[in-house]
């Protein structure tokens, strides 16, 4: 495949996250004839001809959102990842089949197994954390034959689910704990119970628009005493907000019908994200892990079945991410947390120290604990599945599960067989060939790491393919070399009496194909190199709204900087995140926004020209790509995100006068789904 192919099938293909494919089957009859026309210019090109295939790396894998394990058959398992769906193993991880790739989401939040059924299983999708690139869900699943088939149970406005919990005698029970809506408020949040299978669900916990419930457990001697986690959150471009008066502990002891809010020992503070869990081992024993405000986090117990808390100790995790916890299935004192490191604690939450995770990735998010070998742990982390047999002393990582994320992916022009480079979610920036000579395939040996971190726009030098250009979070650029290994930081830097540039977690770069060894690189102002990033012009000023986002509205108020988790994992605001230079044109530069503009130059940066009133785009969407035609130096077309406040239209446009106008080319295109470009 030749880069100009490739580059045309990168500009063709628009994400979907999640799209009902329902919805497409509803289109107008008159709409078909345009459909067929369509179809058939595709056709011509010979795309359905080009068929995926894996290529590694498996050095890594993924993250992992949960898994359920088969109590009767432990090799058999079931994993829940992030962003690549369900699989299954029937052999303790030799291999693992995806089973859920014809569903309507790839985002996982959590799975369960049946109690008194090991084929069935349900599936909550979109995933339980709450980070930047957090992807949403369409509901609540159901197999009754191992994951052959499923079949959507509904709740398709929650787009987060947390946990599953299924009644340990009775199928038709379940109870579901939604958070609900990330970037918007309403939608489905709370807890729901279906006492049919799914068929129908009550909403018997429900707290407010913003509120839903991040964990639930259930008494394992009495199915009717339930104990949820509520979860007051929101997130935008501009800032995530962790935590609210809605957050706290909830029980009920009438299956869900009443609830009452056990929060006496906590903190009287706004309460952010609380995990819990009850000790298999002495079910009078309930622990949670509470973010708080004013510093008052810490680690709780409870002896009295949720009557009262006390503090155990000051540990926490950060709850956008993590704030898991899980109780030893032997000893009552002992106790699991999620964190960047694996956590322990031996003595009921006083302290925690890491289990060891010397040869493992990190970043945990959830664990299973053999109910009849307490030392043996499967872990789900960023980098993927390890296993311990000997708690913690030594590690055995499943590298046949291909579910890292990639950012973005990037092609060079090497001989005979082009590489692939890409930025991938706490997994490295890396490249790899797309073939190779040998009878076995691409080896895993043939991958190699370009930069660490978590890895963002690769970009390789088109006269020179072993100079590869790779950067982690927040503009950390490198310039590496192929044949020596070497790799050379080329970050832009301050000036002498210059502001600190603001850097987005994914900053654009692009090499310039019109002068070798020119590179262009954003923060909230423009960088133009002309000797390989060795040095660099600043050539424009701030190109953003400069908006204080201490000032703007989440949640339907403006909030203390002191508020939970406030700004926490969240990019500086006020960044470029697109950028585009005319194949056609060197002086002719385009760039977008984080918070909603287009700039545009003429002259290579020397004037800028502004462009906000794109009808009906909604004030301060994210622009999420600019591109320059490479057959009409007139034409630019522009991709603009707005999901993360709620709105997953697509608004995809196309100007043929350098920016002066603009038509919307979208209109065929779901109503519902999240445009990447």
């Amino acid at each position: 495949m030749n880069k100009y192919l490739l580059s045309f099938l990168v500009i063709l293909l628009v994400g979907f996250i999640n799209t009902d494919l329902s919805a497409q089957k509803k289109k107008k009859k008159d709409n078909k004839e345009e459909q067929n026309s369509e179809k058939f210019a595709i056709d011509e090109f010979g795309i359905p001809a080009l068929k995926f295939r894996s290529i590694g790396p498996s050095f890594t894998s993924g993250r992992i959102s949960d898994f359920a394990v088969n109590p009767e058959k432990p090799y058999e398992y079931y994993v829940a990842t992030s962003s690549g769906g369900v699989w299954k193993t029937k052999n303790s991880g030799t291999t693992y089949k995806p089973i859920f790739d014809s569903q309507g989401s790839y985002s996982i939040g959590c799975i369960t197994m049946d109690p008194s059924n090991g084929n069935t299983i349900w599936v909550g999708t979109g995933e339980n954390n709450n980070q930047r690139s957090v992807a949403y869900g369409d509901g609540v699943y159901r197999s009754d034959d191992g994951g052959n088939s499923w079949v959507n149970k509904g709740l398709k406005n929650s787009e987060h689910i947390a946990k599953i919990i299924v009644h340990p005698k009775n199928s038709d029970i379940v109870w579901i704990a939604a958070i609900g809506p990330l970037w918007s408020s309403g939608g489905e949040r709370g807890v729901y119970k279906t006492t049919d299978g799914g068929e129908n669900w009550e909403c018997v916990l429900e707290i407010d628009k913003y509120t839903g419930v991040t964990d639930l457990v259930i008494d394992p001697r009495n199915p009717d005493v339930l104990y949820a986690a509520a979860f007051q959150r929101a997130r935008h471009v501009f800032t995530y907000l962790g935590g609210g008066p809605g957050s706290g502990i909830y029980k009920t002891v009438d299956g869900g019908e009443n609830w009452v809010k056990a929060n006496k020992g906590l903190p009287t503070v706004d309460l952010g994200r609380i995990g819990i869990d009850i000790s298999p081992a002495n079910p009078e024993i309930i622990y949670a892990i509470v973010e708080a405000a004013q510093g008052k986090s810490g680690f709780y117990k409870s002896t009295n079945r949720g009557a009262s808390w006390s503090k155990q100790g000051s540990h926490v995790t950060s709850g956008n991410y993590y704030q898991e916890i899980i109780a030893d299935p032997v000893d009552e004192n002992t106790i699991f947390s999620m964190d960047t490191w694996l956590k322990v604690s031996r003595d009921g939450g006083k302290t925690f120290k890491n289990t060891g995770e010397d040869t493992k990735h990190v970043d945990n998010h959830c664990i299973w604990i053999n109910p009849d070998n307490n030392n043996h742990w499967l872990v789900g982390c960023d980098g993927g599945i390890y296993e311990t047999w000997d708690a913690a002393k030594t590690w055995s990582f499943k590298a046949n599960l291909p579910v890292t994320q990639f950012y973005k992916v990037a092609v060079d022009n090497d001989f005979p067989f082009y590489n692939i480079y890409g930025g991938t979610q706490d997994n490295f920036s890396m490249g790899g060939p797309s073939r190779s000579l040998t009878a076995h395939g691409i080896l895993n040996s043939e991958w190699f790491i370009t930069h660490g971190g978590d890895g963002f726009e690769s970009q390789v030098d088109p006269q020179n393919p072993d100079i590869v250009y790779a950067q982690s979070q927040y503009g950390v650029l490198v310039r590496y070399d192929r044949k020596s290994g070497e790799e050379v930081g080329i970050q832009p830097k301050e000036r002498k009496g210059e502001n600190g540039y603001r850097w987005n977690w994914d900053a654009p770069l692009q090499v310039s194909p019109h002068k070798t060894g020119r590179l262009y690189f954003a923060a909230n102002k423009v960088f133009r190199s002309d000797d390989y990033g060795n040095s660099w012009r600043v050539i424009s000023d701030d190109l953003t709204r400069q908006l204080n986002r201490n000032e703007l509205e989440i949640m339907d108020r403006v909030w203390s900087v002191d508020a939970v988790a406030k700004n926490r994992s969240t990019s500086p605001y006020g960044t470029i995140v697109a950028f585009s230079e005319s194949p056609l044109d060197e002086n002719l530069l385009v760039v977008g926004t984080d918070d909603g503009l287009i700039q545009l130059s003429m002259d290579g940066g020397n004037s800028w020209q502004k462009i906000d009133n794109i009808p009906s785009v909604p004030d301060r969407t994210y622009v999420n790509a600019v591109f320059c035609s490479k057959h009409n130096e007139n034409v630019i077309y522009a991709a603009f995100n707005h999901h993360k406040y709620g709105d997953f239209k697509p608004y995809i446009f196309k100007s043929k006068d350098k920016g002066m106008s603009w038509q919307k080319i979208s209109n065929n295109l779901p109503e519902r789904g999240s445009v990447y470009s």
